[in-house]
């Protein structure tokens, strides 16, 4: 006797209808009663599933997301069913700076390879960075970026910028573009002295500016980590979109570290001669990530801070800061207390790296502000939530104010806590 194919189907149908439920609830059940960080405070929504997660990243609002998660449960966070967010200064050490250089990195910093290759920013394990950076931190002491060809060069950057927006007076300035122009020609100036672009005057070097500041494939990027089946191509497909939206960035980058004759104090000089740790493709590679992260970096800092001097309530800091400097011209910048507390106050309000930076806990987990984490959790601290929810530490931290930075009983303690560029052996080198 045969059987009727409509039956079949129906059959089939009925059965996937009875499966499919069970298919997507269990998990989630499991995931409520049995996850390891059932006990981290936190919304339901975020033990469950990480697509509360995964939809504020691709908005564009996860700094925000997690501040706010912050506000509500406090210094300890569950933001996915393997991520947890931190705020106290035990955290950040714990995160950070613990065995030696902090723990390893996750695979989100994949995304932020150059030219195919890992950079001393993309490295996961902190043993594999720490041999980069032997060859790279030297360039960046202070006494090597004072060196009179480095120093008089960004003098003579900012001599140009003051006189671009002489020029415009009378009339409005798009600060945007000339501090991000300032900010490329200033890096590049480092990077590959005496090499460096001249966008503040060039418009082919202000196409390289926007090639870079203006360029965006986040959305793109997060698609290939979220996905792990692709995420072996997902290095090739963003490396691929890279080239295509910035050719005259990788062009400039690549043709530059051919010269053979950079500056002693440029960064360049130092990684050609480390050819046994960096060959040609690293050299350009690393030169790219540097001069690409300088540029957002230090551009959106001075964007932030000009614009709260620029503020009526700021008019006293204009007026401290023009009297100290009037005062003190026979002074190093570095001996500037004032003006020091002015930049340290921009860099807490206006961080220039205000998201969170993944690291995973290692073998045997960890406790952290009482609790326990288990190995392979993703743990994080955004600088953006440490610096206005510490409240002992800086009060009212919604508020720009320098002269908190002249307290010298609490400067110490604002220091331990300052994430501005990170923290420990695996922070930015360039924060001198």
């Amino acid at each position: 006797m045969s059987f009727p194919t409509s039956h079949l189907y129906s059959s089939i149908l009925t059965t996937l209808l009875l499966i499919l439920p069970v298919a997507i609830l269990l998990p989630l059940v499991l995931s409520y009663f049995f996850s390891p960080l059932r006990h981290i405070p936190g919304p339901t929504s975020t033990l469950l599933s990480p697509l509360p997660l995964i939809y504020q990243e691709f908005t564009r609002n996860r700094r925000a997301y997690i501040h706010f998660l912050h506000k509500a449960y406090g210094p300890v966070v569950r933001i996915s069913p393997n991520e947890v967010s931190f705020t106290s200064v035990s955290a950040l050490r714990e995160i950070y700076t613990s065995e030696g250089a902090g723990w390893d990195k996750t695979e989100f910093y994949d995304l932020f390879r150059q030219f195919g290759e890992r950079t001393m920013f993309s490295t996961l394990r902190k043993a594999d960075h720490a041999r980069k950076k032997r060859h790279i931190a030297g360039q960046y002491a202070n006494t090597n970026i004072m060196r009179p060809e480095i120093a008089s060069g960004i003098e003579r950057l900012v001599d140009k910028f003051v006189e671009r927006c002489e020029e415009e007076k009378g009339s409005s300035i798009d600060v945007y573009v000339y501090l991000h122009c300032f900010a490329l020609d200033a890096a590049s100036h480092f990077l590959f002295h005496p090499y460096g672009t001249n966008s503040l005057a060039s418009a082919d070097g202000r196409k390289i500016m926007e090639e870079l500041s203006y360029h965006d494939s986040l959305r793109l990027h997060l698609a290939f980590y979220y996905v792990p089946l692709f995420r072996r191509f997902a290095i090739w497909f963003a490396n691929l979109i890279e080239a295509r939206n910035s050719p005259l960035a990788n062009g400039y980058v690549l043709s530059t570290c051919k010269r053979p004759d950079p500056g002693e104090s440029s960064l360049l000089y130092k990684l050609q001669r480390s050819k046994d740790n960096f060959s040609q493709q690293a050299v350009a590679a690393e030169c790219m990530d540097h001069m690409a992260a300088g540029i957002d970096t230090t551009g959106d800092a001075l964007c932030f801070i000009m614009y709260q001097l620029s503020l009526p309530e700021s008019h006293h800091v204009q007026e401290n800061l023009s009297k100290e400097l009037s005062e003190n011209s026979d002074k190093a910048l570095d001996d500037l207390e004032y003006l020091d507390a002015v930049v340290k106050e921009g860099l807490r309000c206006f961080m220039p790296i205000p998201m969170s930076q993944p690291r995973y806990v290692p073998t045997g987990g960890r406790t952290i502000d009482g609790y326990n984490i288990p190995r392979g959790t993703i743990v994080s601290c955004q600088a953006y939530s440490v610096h206005r929810l510490n409240e002992d530490v800086y009060p009212n931290g919604e508020m720009f104010y320098p002269e908190r930075w002249l307290e010298k009983d609490k400067s110490q303690e604002m220091n331990r806590l300052f994430f501005a560029f990170g923290a420990g052996a695996r922070g930015c080198t360039g924060r001198q």
